[in-house]
């Protein structure tokens, strides 16, 4: 009985089939389906295309850009345009040259390999994977001290599709082997609502336009987040089904607090220090993160960008300071906390 209702625990149900294959479905499998990164899509198909007509493996391709704009979509277009198979790795899963050597030596030839967030490899492997770029083989160290032996091996010539959030972290020689490199931009609201159509159509979810123009200014020009936040949407619609279109909208995100900037909890609260505790700023990292019990790191990376994007935030030699345009969509003046963060300060 036991073994019968662990084996009911894990095997997948239809339901979370259909919930994987629609997982699937919303990416897209070629670059014509691809919404966004016009010109780095021009810039792809003119590379596959020459490779094809030449009978060869394409070009290393580095994609370098903020989460969720599309990088690994990319690496499994290119994997499927050239009609290769593709093999898929992370940095932080390579900690050693020998990681490397075993997933490059296990290589067939012409494979695809996607290396996502390789900024985080490990600097031996780096160096490793430079003979491997330019000329297909690797040196694999044999015994230690004074007794030890280099020993070439070939490897089956492959593509190296390699994405990064933080390029700058990325050593100059690796950078220079890349024959492309592809920096992906944040999408306009008229691309995010062809994206979110693309979406409502897959989840059978009928919604206006004024619903996913909505929506699309509230996602911080990401299609990851566009798609997430309409799935939101889709849920409030199916337990609340005499809400509809823009309304649904409008009660779903304020319910996953997301507001008409796409701020979320965590920036309403960084705002809210910088603005009352600090009267604006400046205000310096740590102190900012202590202050709202987060990492600084998170802060730096995932809060600030999208703030100091949109306006709302400067960083300065002496801190972060708030923008007149901050002071304005709170409602708030200097030297006065205002109602709007409640009585909590």
């Amino acid at each position: 009985m036991a073994e019968d209702a662990l084996d009911q625990v894990l095997r997948p149900t239809p339901e979370s089939d259909a919930e994987l294959a629609f997982e699937g479905a919303l990416r897209p499998r070629t670059l014509a389906e691809f919404v966004g990164q016009t010109k780095v899509r021009g810039q792809l198909q003119l590379l596959l295309q020459a490779a094809a007509m030449q009978n060869r493996t394409p070009d290393h391709i580095l994609l370098a850009g903020p989460p969720g704009l599309g990088k690994t979509t990319l690496a499994m277009i290119v994997a499927s345009e050239s009609g290769r198979p593709l093999r898929m790795s992370s940095g932080p899963a390579i900690q050693h040259a020998g990681d490397l050597a075993a997933l490059l030596s296990s290589l067939t030839p012409g494979e695809i390999l996607f290396i996502d967030e390789i900024h985080r490899m490990a600097r031996s492997a780096e160096e490793m994977l430079y003979l491997a770029m330019e000329d297909f083989r690797i040196d694999i160290m044999v015994g230690k001290g004074a007794g030890a032996t280099s020993i070439p091996l070939d490897l089956a010539p492959f593509t190296l599709v390699s994405a990064t959030t933080r390029s700058g972290l990325l050593p100059n020689p690796l950078r220079d082997r890349f024959g492309f490199t592809a920096h992906l931009e944040f999408y306009d609201e008229p691309e995010l609502k062809q994206v979110l159509t693309r979406a409502a159509s897959l989840l059978d979810l009928e919604i206006d336009g004024r619903a996913l123009a909505e929506i699309a200014g509230r996602c911080r020009g990401t299609p990851r987040i566009a798609n997430r936040l309409l799935r939101r949407v889709r849920d409030y619609a199916l337990v609340h089904p005499s809400t509809t279109g823009l309304d649904a909208v409008h009660a779903a995100l304020e319910l996953y607090d997301v507001d008409a900037l796409g701020l979320d909890r965590l920036d309403r609260e960084v705002m809210k220090i910088i603005l009352t505790r600090f009267d604006g700023g400046p205000v310096g990292l740590n102190t900012l993160a202590v202050s709202v019990g987060e990492e600084a790191e998170t802060i730096e990376s995932v809060v600030e960008p999208f703030l100091v994007r949109i306006g709302l935030l400067t960083r300065s030699p002496r801190g972060r300071v708030a923008t007149r345009d901050a002071w304005r969509h709170f409602g708030l003046t200097k030297g006065t906390a205002g109602t709007l963060f409640g009585d909590d300060l």
